[in-house]
């Protein structure tokens, strides 16, 4: 029976959420990344009527269109980072960067494949965290797309070089030299970002039930020592549990009468932090995620700019007075 037009894009759009999670990781930002899976759709639905799968797998091809797309778009584009790439800590906290600045975030729902096993989702999960997107931007972005498709997604040498038109050798050198520069540039290695576990759920219990009771004390002591805290587009960003303290206890930046609502970015706990408005009902006022390591948030990255992020998100369930 002749596939049709029906059947052809419902097999194209089959492969929309793992090759988000490719491009995300690829640009760092989740708008851009829908753009370029659209844009790969796109040309693939244009082509379909030409695609030969004795040259490969559908898949391959339509990766390869994507990897393409972000090499084009990251031609001229600069690096990426997060808040703690750009300066030391304090600051001015009125400095702010333009959006093209930071390493944005994306919604699990649009990264993560609905049917992968929980085994592939810890690996995924992991290589979805902000601080490892924004380790990715400092590779050249050939690099990137050699890391991403050899050590994230599992492919073999030869497919990554048939991919990008290369030799298995040439491949080869440019993993090690991106996992060299990952070396350098990532992290402080923490856990594994496995599924939480009761004592982290007690912990994000207890953080949303203090933040929302604006109990400071209690707050404080559920963060890390040498927690980060950061609030894009500012430039501003603070580092250590009393640092953090002295913010929170600060009147002009009160939090009082706000809330948490869960959501789910970058693979990690995250919340709508929303507020109440003339009529009692709570807005979202910015987006909050928390990096947790065995029994202490570690990071808090607050993203301000809630009118942008509302619609790759969607809004927060309705919380009333």
């Amino acid at each position: 029976m002749p596939q049709t037009p029906t059947d052809g894009a419902a097999r194209l759009e089959a492969y929309r959420s793992e090759l988000t999670g490719y491009c995300y990781r690829m640009l760092g930002s989740g708008f851009e990344a829908e753009d370029a899976v659209q844009e790969t759709l796109t040309r693939a639905w244009r082509s379909l009527d030409r695609y030969d799968q004795r040259r490969g797998s559908l898949r391959t091809w339509l990766y390869t269109i994507a990897t393409n797309i972000c090499l084009d778009m990251l031609r001229s584009a600069q690096r990426r980072a997060l808040a703690v790439d750009l300066g030391p800590a304090g600051g001015g906290i009125g400095a702010t960067e333009p959006e093209h600045t930071w390493i944005l975030p994306a919604p699990d729902s649009r990264l993560l494949p609905a049917d992968a096993s929980p085994e592939h989702l810890v690996v995924q999960r992991e290589t979805l965290r902000l601080a490892f997107v924004a380790a990715l931007q400092h590779l050249p972005p050939r690099q990137r797309a050699v890391l991403i498709l050899r050590d994230v997604l599992c492919w073999r040498a030869e497919e990554v070089a048939g991919l990008l038109d290369s030799s298995v050798a040439s491949v080869t050198s440019a993993l090690q030299r991106a996992r060299s520069t990952l070396r350098t540039v990532a992290p402080t290695p923490g856990e594994p970002l496995r599924p939480l576990d009761d004592t982290q759920r007690t912990l994000l219990t207890r953080y949303c039930d203090a933040f929302e009771r604006h109990d400071i004390d209690t707050l404080v002591t559920l963060l890390h020592e040498d927690a980060t805290m950061s609030m894009p587009p500012l430039r501003w960003w603070l580092h250590g549990r009393e640092h953090i303290r002295v913010a929170l206890l600060d009147p002009a930046g009160s939090c009082a009468g706000a809330r948490l609502v869960p959501t789910a970015a970058n693979g990690t706990p995250a919340y709508w932090q929303t507020r109440p408005g003339p009529d009692g009902t709570h807005l979202p006022f910015a987006l909050v995620l928390l990096d947790v390591v065995r029994d202490r948030v570690t990071g808090i990255t607050t993203y301000l700019d809630v009118d942008r992020l509302l619609p790759l998100f969607g809004p927060p369930a309705a919380v009333s007075r």
